[in-house]
C-alpha cells in the first residue's frame, strides 16, 4: 500500500501526468458526448432512410411477383434470395413471431413504413425461430412475409461505435502525450537548469525560441543566470581586497604591538583581540567563498580525524577522548573536511568547557554505519536550550546565555553545516543525557582506499 501511494503522489506531483489526464479527460468527454449527439441527431433521418429502403425492396417485389407468369416465379424467388438476400415466405396465422428488438429507430421506421403500405403491415425480428428483419405484405388477399438480413437495416452497430470510439480516443491521447510534452518540455528545460544553479554549477543557456512567453521567460532565465555569474566574479574580486585590505593594517598593528613598550597585560589583551578581529575576518571570507571551487577525492575520514584529534590533545585546556573506527572513507574535500572537524573541536574548546573546571573535555567517534560514516564531537559543557537547536545554525546567531562567554561572529557552526551539506551530508544538534553538546555528521562513505 506505501508504494501504490508513494505512486500516486508521483502522478499527482507532475505535471506531465496532470496535464495529460487532464486533456484525456477533456477528450475522452468531448468522444462521448459527440457520438450521444450524433445518434440523437442522426436518428430520424437514418430511420427514415431506413424506412424508404424496406418500401423500395416490398414495393419492387409485390410488382415483380404480380407481374410476373406463374410458372416464373419459383425461379424468380431464387434470384431475389440467392443475388438480393430477399427471401419470401407465406404469412400462415400459426407462424411463432417475435417482435424486432427494442430500438431508437424501430418506432419512426414503422410508422414511416406503415404510412406507405398500409396500417396492417406487420414486423417481426423472428418468425418460426428464424432471425431476421420481417415485414409483411400482400398480393390480392393473400399475405407473405419478405426476410431481410438485419444487416441491411440495422447500419452502424453499437460494437461498431464502441471501436470507432475507442479508436480515436486512443489517437487523441497520443496527441495529447505529445501535447503535454510540447508544453511541459520547457518547464522541464528550466528546472533542470535551476537545479545546477542550486547546486553552485553554471547551467547550458536555454534555447531562446518557441512561443513568445517561453522566450521571455527563457530570456529572462539567461539574462538571471549571467547576472548571477557576473555577481559571483565581483565577489571573488571584493573578497580578495577585503583579505588584503583588513589584514594589512592588523599585520602592521601586530608588528607596532610587538615593537611597543607595554606591560605585559596590556600587550597580552591587544594581541587576543587582534587575533580574534583576525579570525572573525577569516570566517567572513570562508562563510561567502563560493561553494563549487574546491577539488573532491576520497578521503581518508579515520585519518584525518585521528590527526584534529591529536592537534587538539597539544592544547592545554583540551582532553580529548576518541574512539574512531578504521577504514572509514568518504568522498569530498580534504581541506574542507578537516576545517569542519576543527571548527567543532574549536566550538566545543571555547563554550563547552566543563563546570567547575578549566578543562574542556571533547569526546570524539567515528564509524561506518550501513552507507554512511557517522561522526560525532560532543563536550561537557552547559549544553544548548532545546528551542535553540535550530537557532544555532543560522549565521551570525551567537547563543551567549546558554553557552558563557561567545568570541566571533556567529558564523562556525553555519560554515560547518554548509560544508557538511555540500558534502551531502546532514549534521544534527543534540544535547547529552550527562550534560553537553552533541554534534553528529553522517556522510556517505566510498569504501577502503
Amino acid at each position: 500500500m506505501p508504494l501504490i501511494g508513494n505512486r500516486l503522489n508521483w502522478l499527482r506531483s507532475g505535471l506531465f501526468w496532470r496535464t495529460f489526464f487532464l486533456l484525456a479527460f477533456l477528450i475522452a468527454v468531448s468522444i462521448m458526448a459527440w457520438v450521444a449527439s450524433f445518434r440523437i441527431v442522426e436518428r430520424t433521418p437514418r430511420a427514415q432512410q431506413m424506412a424508404a429502403q424496406v418500401i423500395s425492396i416490398v414495393t419492387i417485389t409485390r410488382a415483380a411477383l404480380t407481374h410476373s407468369a406463374p410458372d416464373l416465379r419459383r425461379e424468380l424467388l431464387f434470384d431475389l434470395a440467392s443475388n438480393e438476400g430477399i427471401r419470401i415466405y407465406p404469412l400462415e396465422e400459426t407462424d411463432v413471431v417475435k417482435p424486432p428488438p427494442d430500438s431508437g429507430l424501430m418506432p419512426v421506421l414503422e410508422e414511416s413504413v406503415k404510412a406507405r403500405l398500409g396500417k396492417d403491415t406487420k414486423f417481426a425480428g423472428r418468425v418460426n425461430d428464424v432471425a431476421g428483419f420481417w415485414v409483411s405484405f400482400k398480393i390480392d388477399e393473400d399475405e407473405y412475409w419478405l426476410r431481410l438480413d438485419r444487416e441491411r437495416i440495422e447500419g452502424v452497430s453499437s460494437v461498431q461505435w464502441l471501436g470507432l470510439g475507442t479508436t480515436t480516443l486512443v489517437l487523441s491521447l497520443f496527441g495529447a502525450v505529445f501535447i503535454s510534452r510540447l508544453i511541459n518540455q520547457p518547464l522541464a528545460r528550466i528546472t533542470t537548469a535551476t537545479r545546477y544553479i542550486a547546486k553552485g554549477q553554471k547551467p547550458l543557456p536555454l534555447p531562446e525560441r518557441g512561443p513568445a512567453e517561453i522566450r521571455e521567460a527563457n530570456r529572462s532565465f539567461n539574462q538571471m543566470v549571467a547576472d548571477l555569474d557576473r555577481v559571483e566574479s565581483d565577489r571573488a574580486v571584493i573578497l580578495a581586497g577585503i583579505s588584503h585590505d583588513l589584514r594589512t593594517p592588523l599585520a602592521r598593528m601586530q608588528l607596532e604591538l610587538e615593537m611597543a613598550k607595554l606591560p605585559d597585560d596590556a600587550r597580552q589583551g591587544m594581541q587576543s583581540d587582534l587575533a580574534q578581529m583576525d579570525e572573525i575576518i577569516g570566517q567572513f571570507l570562508e562563510y561567502a567563498k563560493p561553494s563549487d571551487k574546491s577539488p573532491v577525492a576520497s578521503v581518508d575520514l579515520s585519518a584525518l580525524l585521528r590527526d584534529c584529534a591529536h592537534e587538539a590533545e597539544r592544547l592545554p585546556d583540551v582532553k580529548v577522548t576518541s574512539s574512531i573506527a578504521d577504514d572509514v572513507n568518504v568522498f569530498g574535500n580534504v581541506t574542507d573536511l578537516r576545517r569542519v572537524v576543527n571548527n567543532l573541536i574549536e566550538n566545543a574548546r571555547r563554550y563547552g568547557k566543563t563546570p567547575e573546571s578549566d578543562l574542556t573535555c571533547i569526546d570524539i567517534a567515528c564509524k561506518a554505519q550501513a552507507s554512511m560514516a557517522v561522526i560525532e564531537i560532543a563536550d561537557r559543557g552547559p549544553g544548548v536550550p532545546e528551542e535553540e537547536m535550530e537557532r544555532l545554525l543560522r549565521p551570525f546567531t551567537r547563543l551567549d546565555t546558554a553557552r558563557g562567554q561567545a568570541n566571533g561572529a556567529g558564523l562556525g557552526l553555519a560554515i560547518v553545516d554548509r560544508i557538511v551539506r555540500r558534502h551531502h551530508g546532514l549534521m544534527k544538534l543534540s544535547n547529552n543525557p550527562t550534560g553537553g553538546l552533541r554534534i553528529r555528521i553522517t556522510i556517505p562513505v566510498t569504501g577502503i582506499l
